[in-house]
């Protein structure tokens, strides 16, 4: 089945969905006025029983399905926030509701109590929005996993592309999979996102990959190229997107708003303005406080631990680069035998990652107790007392030696911005699986769109990596 008849067949079963439960929220709302008595007592004589209402529970069904049809409600999902959706569905609600008791008091004016109404319209709004919310939480999981994603092309690799792809990257839960991205000038791949051919390849393209959208990032003097991948997206019935070049603005910088369809252009606040730097600050230092004084014993355990499995000390001190590239000491515990840093340059040609990383599954360095604290990433622990001191964040980029910063591309520096933290978006995507580019992409993403709604979603999600090991070693 294709992506596009996926949708329609989507918006049928939401469509179903609704039915069954609008009928259910109105016979709850019926449950509250006749047998909860909510409102005011129910005298025999005016008590009517749930069957009573059928015909206007069909007749209310269709008028808030076709009013959601109407508004929307069943199209445009991806690109609306649950907040939009859930305003699609009160409006709905609240017209269709209205024309259900003009028809009704029309035809019966004191028949029916007119609080059933109300207690359907809020019951109704209520299950439909968390419904909504549930199907929301479901399909993000799905497309974490890599299930009911659209496939996508992206046209440029330049800045323009680059930042597309790290926005597609870091958040899979919109629903998006790159296949791979075009430029007529050769380009290293981007992680596992590798450049599959030219702009002219992009018909073949479409074809080979089963392409859903071709999304096209190219600079505004390429207008001629732009039109002719236009031409050929129509002829292949596929659906395209243009980014807008905004003068080499970055995206995440670019503030769109609308007056009755008429787009304002403008700039968002710098990346972590005065005040919101100053909460984060308060919120890592409160925390990660809290976490060394509940934290104690354990920590004293696995000091315990490290000492008697092996001789030498139990915190290993690095120095890291941070924000704005200064060094600052980094502390671990240590989980390999002592001077294992020396040890490194033997075991080059044995490095899993690429980039200025270094990463080995089997490390002989490791010690016995040091491949547990890697598992769940104990060893990290003792980096509370760099939140602390101020090096670094709860949750920020991780922090990279001096020899991997000398090796970053320009784009990458971008990392620098801001606070290396202990988690951050990457390691909750995938941590050493990962390949470095697309480590960067998310960590500049962060960096761009930070909040602290994303900080405290990247540290819910920290706890799962963290239990599972997902990537760790």
């Amino acid at each position: 089945m294709s992506v596009k008849r996926s949708l329609v067949v989507s918006g049928y079963l939401l469509a179903v969905v609704d039915a069954v439960l609008i009928n259910l929220g109105f016979a709850l709302a019926w449950y509250i006025r006749y047998k909860l008595e909510i409102g005011r007592e129910v005298a025999a004589a005016d008590y009517l029983p749930l069957a009573d209402y059928y015909g206007i529970q069909a007749f209310l069904t269709i008028c808030l399905l076709i009013m959601y049809r109407l508004n929307g409600v069943y199209g445009r999902r991806r690109r609306q926030g649950w907040i939009d959706e859930v305003s699609g569905i009160t409006e709905g609600a609240l017209v269709g509701v209205a024309l259900g008791v003009v028809g009704v008091f029309y035809l019966r004016p004191f028949g029916y109590s007119r609080l059933v109404f109300i207690y359907a319209l809020v019951v109704i709004v209520a299950f439909l929005a968390v419904a909504r919310l549930t199907d929301r939480f479901w399909r993000a999981q799905m497309r974490r996993k890599g299930i009911g994603l659209r496939r996508v092309l992206i046209v440029g690799e330049g800045q323009l592309g680059r930042m597309l792809i790290q926005n597609i990257v870091a958040q899979p839960e919109i629903g998006y999979k790159i296949v791979g991205f075009v430029d007529d000038e050769p380009r290293p791949a981007l992680g596992r996102i590798e450049c599959v051919g030219t702009c002219a390849d992009v018909p073949r393209l479409v074809w080979q990959h089963e392409v859903d959208e071709v999304f096209i990032a190219l600079p505004s003097a390429s207008h001629l190229k732009i039109a002719e991948i236009l031409i050929a997206c129509a002829r292949q019935n596929v659906r395209f997107r243009i980014v807008p070049d905004f003068y080499e603005l970055s995206l995440n910088q670019v503030d769109i708003t609308e007056i009755n369809g008429i787009p304002l252009i403008g700039l968002r606040e710098t990346i972590l303005p005065g005040g919101g730097d100053v909460l984060k600050r308060v919120i890592d230092v409160a925390i990660a406080s809290l976490c060394l004084i509940l934290a104690s014993p354990f920590l004293l355990l696995i000091a315990i631990a490290i000492k008697i499995d092996s001789s030498g000390p139990v915190i290993h001190r690095q120095i890291r680069i941070g924000r704005y590239g200064k060094p600052f000491p980094f502390y671990k515990f240590r989980s390999m035998r002592v001077g294992a840093d020396q040890e490194l340059g033997k075991l080059q040609t044995h490095n899993e990652a690429d980039g200025p990383l270094f990463k080995m599954r089997n490390d002989p360095r490791v010690t016995r107790v040091g491949k547990w604290l890697r598992r769940f990433s104990l060893d990290e622990l003792p980096q509370l007392f760099d939140v602390v001191l101020g090096h670094m964040s709860l949750v920020g980029p991780r922090p990279g030696f001096s020899w991997e910063v000398e090796k970053y591309e320009e784009w990458h520096r971008r990392r620098l911005e801001i606070a290396p933290g202990i988690t951050g978006l990457w390691q909750v995507s995938g941590r050493s699986d990962l390949p470095f580019a697309e480590m960067a992409l998310l960590d500049i993403w962060y960096t761009e769109n930070w909040s602290l709604g994303l900080d405290f979603k990247i540290l819910v999600r920290t706890i799962p990596a963290v239990i599972f090991g997902n990537g760790a070693y």
